[in-house]
């Protein structure tokens, strides 16, 4: 049973008599129910669901009594389901003895992680749990931005084949209980959902739900945007202002590095996700599109160049290796054989002090003035560009931890050439953190030693281009070997080879996801509901 708590959203009647009174709003039933082992005297409002103890009768005064008598609440926004509570033993034909009213509760809890839980209604009257049920369903359906129907692509073969386990047991079942209606259609190669997303009909879908690791993830939101281009007429050889997606797009982490998802929602957390789904939570993210010579090669959210594209060009080939094994071992004989690429890098500085209209109002015409680009040379061990925190088990505080989901900006990280030594150091910094408390309470701080380096520079950017002024690409595996034309990019954990200059440029909100801010569940302003 939820308990009066000063703070939390239950009690908010109780923490909210020391401010301003909320505006009064219109009591829609009144009635008596059991709520855990006592009679309460329930209200429910337009906006809120409120019970008071019913106790006898005191002298005025006695401050123990009323304690016990202190009203408690729930928003009826985080309710997202409800049903008949009743008693049916094994066996037994028909529905049962009416208990009551069951609510199914989404609780935000501590570190963007959220719950789900129940408030048991007890009352055997059927025809006043009738009038209750009826006008709780009626209020539920009147959360129109939650989905009532979802299209599912689940990649069984994610993490060990375990995204299939996770899907019915954790995330289907919650879904079910919403009165969610599902199309689950399992991927059976890599670009099998980006065909999939070129034909398949999404009308009378709600949105679009990816069940497995960042390649499934990154591969069904790159076929989402691409299919608006196409359904918007644009041309996709040069996509210069992209079209938003049509449908949101959601995410259960079910891989084995998760970023896009523990970037999203804050954490990699299976019923963090299916609760933000249900409750229709959207969050706008910033996409990137990498294009070389006039034409897009893909829509993304972040890119390594140099030690992380070598990285993963590497383990692409040890493939036969489970995904930490043969990332583990990249990582080390990349490291072996670490090398400078010499390049040209240019980039278009992000003036904060603009809204998004006005930068939007902009972009046509960018590419013409020279003068605010600013460009850099050099020998460089790797350049990260990203428009996402990229958060992971192996950095939880980022790869970039001064980024956010919607800010309207790039970090562009570079990483001069040094030694081994010091590389490795840096790359050490990344995993330094030992528990989320430390992480919250010292983020400042790690973003400064972060970056403290006299070899890395950081910027805030909104358009990039790396020009590689080798005229060979570098094989890491064998360094006399013969020599690749196409230099390795590491986009969003997929292996993207280019011979030429790539161009980035960011895109505000072109993509909707289901999530939460991680701002506003980290904002100490916000309550946590304590059941």
């Amino acid at each position: 049973m939820p308990r009066g708590r000063r703070g939390s959203r239950v009690g908010a009647l109780e923490g909210g008599r020391e401010e301003a009174a909320p505006p009064a709003e219109r009591v829609l039933l009144r009635g008596i129910f059991e709520i855990g082992s006592g009679g309460c005297d329930v209200e429910l409002g337009e906006r809120a669901l409120r019970w008071r103890p019913i106790r006898p009768e005191r002298p005025a005064g006695d401050s123990k009594f009323d304690l016990l008598c202190k009203e408690d609440s729930i928003e009826l926004k985080d309710i997202f389901s409800v049903k008949l509570k009743r008693r049916c033993f094994f066996k037994q034909q028909g529905s049962g003895t009416l208990l009551g009213i069951t609510l199914f509760i989404c609780l935000k809890k501590e570190h963007n992680k959220l719950k789900d839980s129940t408030l048991d209604l007890i009352n055997y009257s059927e025809e006043h749990c009738d009038i209750w049920f009826r006008e709780l369903k009626k209020i539920l359906a009147g959360f129109s931005d939650r989905p009532k129907s979802l299209k599912i692509f689940l990649n069984p073969q994610s993490h060990n084949k375990e995204a299939s386990e996770v899907y019915y047991e954790k995330v289907e079942p919650l879904l079910k209980l919403a009165g969610i209606k599902t199309d689950v259609t399992v991927t059976e190669y890599k670009g099998h959902a980006l065909s999939l997303l070129k034909e398949c009909e999404l009308q009378g879908f709600d949105g679009i739900v990816c069940v497995g690791g960042d390649g499934s993830a990154n591969e069904v939101a790159h076929g989402l945007l691409l299919r608006a281009q196409e359904s918007a007429g644009m041309e996709k050889d040069w996509v210069f202002t992209p079209v938003r997606a049509q449908l949101p797009l959601g995410l259960i982490p079910a891989g084995s590095t998760n970023v896009l998802a523990h970037s999203l929602h804050g954490i990699p957390h299976v019923v963090t996700a299916t609760l933000h789904i249900i409750m229709g939570h959207i969050q706008p993210v910033d996409v990137c599109t990498f294009s070389t010579t006039g034409k897009l090669l893909r829509f993304g959210f972040s890119a390594m160049f140099g030690f992380g594209g070598r990285t993963l060009a590497l383990a692409e080939k040890y493939r036969w290796m489970s995904p930490s094994k043969r990332r583990d071992f990249a990582v080390i004989k990349t490291l072996t054989r670490l090398k400078p690429e010499d390049c040209e890098i240019s980039f278009l500085p992000f003036n904060g002090s603009q809204d998004e209209g006005e930068r939007m109002a902009r972009e046509s015409v960018k590419s013409d003035c020279g003068k605010q680009w600013r460009t850099i040379q050099g020998q460089f061990l790797n350049v990260s560009i990203m428009a996402i925190p990229c958060l992971c088990s192996v950095a939880p505080r980022g790869l970039a931890p001064n980024t956010r989901l919607n800010n309207g900006s790039m970090d562009l990280i570079i990483v001069r050439n040094t030694s081994r030594s010091e590389f490795i150091k840096h790359l050490k910094r990344y995993a330094g953190v030992k528990n989320q408390d430390q992480y919250y309470q010292e983020l400042p701080l790690l973003y400064l030693s972060e970056f403290n380096f006299p070899f890395i520079e950081t910027y805030n950017v909104e358009e990039v281009k790396v020009h590689p002024r080798s005229t060979v690409g570098y094989n890491p595996e064998e360094e006399d070997g013969p020599q690749e034309t196409a230099f390795p990019w590491n986009v969003d954990g997929d292996l993207m080879e280019v011979a030429s200059e790539v161009h980035v440029r960011l895109h505000p909100g072109l993509i909707s996801f289901y999530g939460g801010s991680i701002e506003e569940v980290n904002d100490p302003k916000v309550t946590c509901s304590c059941l």
